[in-house]
């Protein structure tokens, strides 16, 4: 099972959107999908108390990331970086249960040409500290405004293949990883 993670809480984002189209992909190569929605993080994860004790409707989220064979993070570039709500989503999680040795890659989306490369480098940080097994192949999507169609689909073919490429060599890459270790 692959979890996909909507690196944003913003309503109606195009990281959202990106996230539905990898799910879609995932489920043309016939991959279990659990999808992560930051959006639908419950409100009482906001409050200081949850460092000590996460509210119960957290528990779903935290089974998803645990029950993964892998993670595809979708991450749009916020100021330079990621956005706050993934870092704290990621802090919210079990240490060091939850990203040890999972295999994680991502996609990195952005309204600049770059296509937040430094959201996913600096994210790729912080899966490392959580020695996670970071996949080699990432996909940048620049100027999003200009790739997705109205109905979320991506109509640039080149990114389109490159993302593609990214979500089935992903999958290669955890199944050889279960079969290393298992």
């Amino acid at each position: 099972m692959i979890a996909v993670i909507a690196g944003s809480n913003r309503p109606g984002s195009k990281t959202l959107k990106v996230a539905t189209a990898v799910r879609r992909l995932l489920d043309e190569l016939g991959e279990e999908v659990r999808f992560i929605d930051l959006a639908d993080l419950p409100s009482e994860l906001f409050l200081p108390a949850s460092y000590t004790s996460k509210p119960p409707e957290f528990g779903a989220f935290q089974a998803a990331v645990l029950e993964a064979d892998g993670i595809v993070a979708v991450v749009p570039e916020y100021n330079g970086s990621f956005p706050g709500v993934l870092k704290y989503f990621i802090d919210m999680l079990e240490f060091p249960a939850s990203l040890h040795e999972k295999p994680a890659t991502f996609i990195g989306l952005s309204t600049s040409k770059w296509g937040a490369v430094r959201a996913v480098e600096q994210l790729e940080m912080v899966f490392q500290y959580r020695q996670a097994h970071l996949y080699g192949r990432r996909c940048f999507i620049p100027d999003i405004g200009n790739v997705l169609d109205e109905s979320g689909h991506i109509k640039d073919v080149a990114i389109a293949d490159r993302l593609r490429g990214t979500v089935s060599g992903f999958v290669r890459f955890c199944r050889n990883l279960q079969q290393n270790v298992g």
